[in-house]
């Protein structure tokens, strides 16, 4: 054998493993490669098994042996509440919303618009982190209040300027509540819509519906404004809460359909925020001239619309658009059908409801009102109060020589068709054109109302200073104040209720705000009919009186004439306030001529005195002979007039109603009819 061949043999395998030296090179490097890629993950998911498990606070003291200050996200640094207010009501809920936000930890601000200049500080919510919350309410045909005027004016001619653009806002978040009053159905919440409106035309985010609250409490979803605010509050506050914590629960962008977004329609998740914002301005490119509003009780939309995610043909959008004005056209006819059905006051059986919701019963129980029946109500005076207590008594003790404490104050209607600026019954009472509500008999009213007075009257038995004497005159009724609240005239049975009246030989007192001139026209004769005259030109009348009808005006000047007619005692009844109606005397006194009033241009001074008081006892005996001839008999103011007395004139001291005189003093002193 060959001993070179066994040396071959020998090296063979060492020559091969040279020979392929490079390939097992190669198979080292990638194994430890694979290696140190195994390790590296392992260590990797051990560190975050180990920081969700071990709080940060706690790995730094580990670590680093101290407690590092850990960057928090503010997602909401406050809250800043703006507001119009002409009465206080909106004022009022800003500090609400106020004290509810600061609940949550939140800086916060109330702003008065009046005080804010937009032009300036607006930007700054861009970038500022806080929530805006606008609570605005309308006043007379749908203008802002006074407060708010500046504001509104700025911000609707900024969302049209080309110069500021669909942007100029974004970044800004806010949301909106209006108050308003749904009788006045043309601009119901008018100034809330278009102050939602125009911020999102500028490109701002709405965090949530815009809420509406209704003065109107037949009509209200909550039976009062403040109970629709209050509901209103709830949601914002839970909005805010989840804002705060860096949620992005859906807000609204204004293309929903009642109350149903489109993302919960089709089942997707929520989209983040930017998506939404990129959304938003989409539908303003595409749908500029006719942005969409939102409110908390419907939102526009349809669940058949594209999705605004989906790429639109340019030459389809006139379709869509079409589209959209169409469904809008068919809701605002759905709207004016369900509006009409509810201007008739009926709830869903058919039946007219009652005219005192449960907020409105509430409300006007905490005010003293004792309510009667679903649509009327009786008061006690405090002139009542203080006549028995042997004190002077109204102006009407010494005008007419009506004994305060034997008057009784009430209505057969607390409804009214005016929301005068200087009501000081605060707007509680429901407003409307006609009678929509369900009526009650005058008898059961009349008998209720003297009841409910007499037992007024009794809880003053044993009070101190209360005169025996008096208390129990003040048990019997003479004298009806038609004058508490509302327009006693609306209430359709108002003639019957005051032939109950006189037939009970109760004189009747009955004041008109001069909107009902047919009713004037076909009352059945009063002791005395006064007619409210708040103003004396047709705009200072409509900025005061705030009338819900449209020709207002002219129904003012038509009861004015049907007053010159009556053949009663009439009264004008001025209720001036600087600043707002006093410096229209010329025009006064043209109405003064017009309705030919017996007061306010006296007619009754005789043989050089004067006879301003009333004769009740004949004033009972010509009703009486009115009502046996069928109205054929007729009698005039001057045949149940009498002498004023001397102390009730100007100049002289009250020697009449002496707290220590009798009875049969006070009639001796006064020279006053029997009766009285």
């Amino acid at each position: 054998m060959d001993p070179s061949a066994d040396t071959w043999d020998l090296f063979s395998p060492l020559i091969s493993l040279w020979i392929n030296r490079f390939y097992i090179y190669l198979g080292f490097a990638v194994s430890i490669s694979l290696w140190i890629c195994v390790q590296i993950v392992i260590k990797t998911q051990g560190k975050n098994l180990q920081e969700k498990s071990v709080p940060k606070a706690a790995q730094d003291l580990m670590t680093n042996g101290y407690v590092s200050l850990q960057e928090k996200d503010i997602f909401v640094s406050g809250v800043k509440i703006f507001y119009g207010s002409q009465t206080g009501t909106a004022k009022g809920f800003a500090t609400v919303l106020a004290e509810a936000v600061t609940s949550l930890d939140l800086p916060v601000a109330i702003i008065n618009l009046k005080e804010y200049d937009p032009d300036d500080h607006l930007i700054e919510e861009v970038t500022s982190k806080n929530v805006c919350v606008f609570l605005v309410a309308t006043y007379t045909d749908g203008l802002p209040t006074e407060s708010a005027e500046w504001f509104c004016k700025w911000l609707e001619e900024a969302s049209i300027d080309f110069r500021f653009g669909k942007t100029y806002l974004k970044g800004m978040r806010y949301a909106v509540f209006g108050l308003g009053n749904s009788a006045y159905a043309s601009h119901f919440n008018k100034v809330g819509k278009n102050v939602d409106k125009w911020l999102w035309m500028l490109g701002a985010h709405r965090v949530m519906s815009r809420g509406e609250g209704d003065c109107d409490v037949v009509k209200s979803k909550h039976g009062s404004i403040e109970a629709d605010f209050r509901a209103w509050k709830t949601k914002f506050i839970s909005q805010l809460q989840a804002l705060q914590k860096g949620e992005r629960k859906k807000s609204c962008g204004g293309h929903c359909k009642k109350g149903k977004c489109e993302s919960h329609q089709h089942g997707s998740e929520e989209r983040e925020e930017g998506s939404h914002e990129q959304d938003e301005l989409h539908h303003r490119d595409t749908e500029e001239e006719e942005p969409f509003e939102s409110s908390s009780e419907e939102e526009f939309g349809g669940e058949d619309h594209q999705s605004l995610n989906s790429i639109v043909d340019v030459e389809d959008l006139g379709k869509i658009m079409d589209h959209v004005k169409k469904e809008k056209r068919e809701k605002e006819q759905q709207e004016e059908k369900s509006g009409l059905f509810r201007n008739m006051g009926r709830n869903e059986d058919g039946e007219r409801r009652a005219m005192i919701t449960p907020a409105l019963r509430e409300a006007l129980t905490k005010q003293g009102y004792q309510l009667i029946g679903s649509h009327s109500g009786v008061k006690l005076c405090r002139w009542t109060k203080s006549m028995l207590r042997g004190r002077g008594g109204c102006y009407k003790h010494t005008f007419y020589g009506i004994e305060s404490h034997r008057c009784m104050e009430t209505t057969p209607s607390l409804a009214c068709a005016n929301k005068c600026v200087f009501c000081w019954r605060h707007h509680t009472n429901p407003v409307g054109t006609e009678w929509r509500w369900k009526m009650d008999q005058p008898e059961m009213i009349l008998k209720e109302a003297i009841e409910n007075h007499q037992n007024m009257i009794k809880q003053f038995k044993g009070v101190p200073g209360v005169k025996a004497e008096r208390f129990e005159e003040g048990m019997t009724v003479k004298h009806c104040a038609l004058s508490l609240v509302g327009e006693p005239i609306m209430y359709p049975e108002i003639n019957r209720f005051l032939k109950l009246l006189h037939q009970c030989k109760i004189s009747s007192f009955l004041v008109t705000n001069a909107q009902f001139p047919a009713e004037i026209r076909n009352l059945e004769p009063v002791t005395q009919l006064y007619v409210s005259v708040d103003a004396s030109t047709k705009d200072s009348l409509k900025k005061i009186d705030r009338p819900l009808f449209k020709d207002f005006w002219q129904r003012f000047l038509d009861s004015l004439k049907a007053l010159a007619v009556k053949q009663q005692r009439t009264v004008y009844r001025l209720t001036l306030v600087k600043a707002w109606n006093v410096d229209e005397l010329q025009a006064y006194a043209q109405l003064v001529s017009l309705g030919n009033p017996d007061f306010i241009e006296v007619k009754f001074k005789i043989g050089g005195e004067w006879w301003t008081w009333i004769d009740y006892n004949r004033f009972q005996e010509l009703i009486q002979e009115y009502e046996d001839s069928g109205g054929s008999k007729t009698f005039s103011a001057k045949d149940y007039m009498a002498r004023t007395p001397h102390w009730a004139l100007f100049g002289a001291s009250e020697r009449g109603f002496d707290p220590k005189d009798t009875r049969h003093q006070r009639k001796n002193k006064s020279k006053a009819i029997s009766g009285c």
